[in-house]
C-alpha cells in the first residue's frame, strides 16, 4: 500500500489547489476553474469541517510533499442521507496507489462518525483511473447515472457505493 497520510485542509494549501486546477487534472470535472472560483473553493475547504458535514484533506507523502486532495461531504442521494467522496492527485504522483490509500483513510474517518451508512463516489464513466480507485477501495458499482457537476453541467457518471458499516477494504 502506498505511503500517504491525510491532514485536514489548511490555509497554506492554496498553492496545491491551484496546481490541481490544471486542464489535465480537471478534464473529467468540467475543466479548470477561474482564480476566483479556486479562491472560493479553498475557503470552503478550509472551513468545511466547521459545519460538521464533512472534511477535506491534503495527501501528504512521507517526505512532506503535498500530492493531492481527498474529502467527503454530506448530501442527499435518492432520498437517502449519504456522504459523497472526491479526490484529485497531481500528475507527478499518479499511478502509485496514493488515491486509493487516501480514499481508504477518508472512508475510515467517515465510518468513525457513524452518521451515514453509505458513501458514494461519482467518477465520470470516461475516467478509468478514478473508477479503478473505487473498485480497489471496496466500493460497489451500482451503475451509470446522470450527475450534475459542475453545477449546470450534466455528465455521465458511475455511481459507486461504499457501505460504511462493513469491514474496511484493504486496497
Amino acid at each position: 500500500m502506498a505511503q500517504v497520510r491525510i491532514e485536514p485542509w489548511h490555509e497554506d494549501d492554496l498553492d496545491l489547489l491551484r496546481q490541481l486546477n490544471s486542464p489535465d487534472t480537471r478534464k473529467h470535472t468540467g475543466g479548470p476553474e477561474t482564480d476566483e472560483q479556486v479562491l472560493a473553493r479553498h475557503d470552503r475547504y478550509v472551513h468545511f469541517a466547521e459545519g460538521g458535514q464533512g472534511c477535506m484533506f491534503t495527501l501528504v507523502l512521507p517526505d512532506g510533499a503535498r500530492a493531492g486532495s481527498v474529502g467527503y461531504w454530506a448530501r442527499e442521494w435518492r432520498e437517502q442521507p449519504v456522504y459523497e467522496m472526491g479526490w484529485a492527485v497531481l500528475p507527478a504522483y499518479r499511478g502509485q496507489g496514493l488515491a486509493t490509500a487516501a480514499v481508504l483513510a477518508v472512508a475510515d474517518v467517515a465510518r468513525a462518525r457513524r452518521t451515514r451508512r453509505y458513501a458514494h463516489a461519482y467518477p465520470s464513466v470516461d475516467n478509468p483511473a478514478s473508477n479503478a480507485v473505487c473498485r480497489k477501495a471496496g466500493f460497489t458499482l451500482l451503475g451509470e447515472t446522470g450527475f450534475e457537476y459542475p453545477p449546470g453541467h450534466m455528465m455521465r457518471a458511475n455511481d459507486w457505493q461504499l457501505d460504511l458499516t462493513a469491514p474496511p477494504a484493504t486496497g
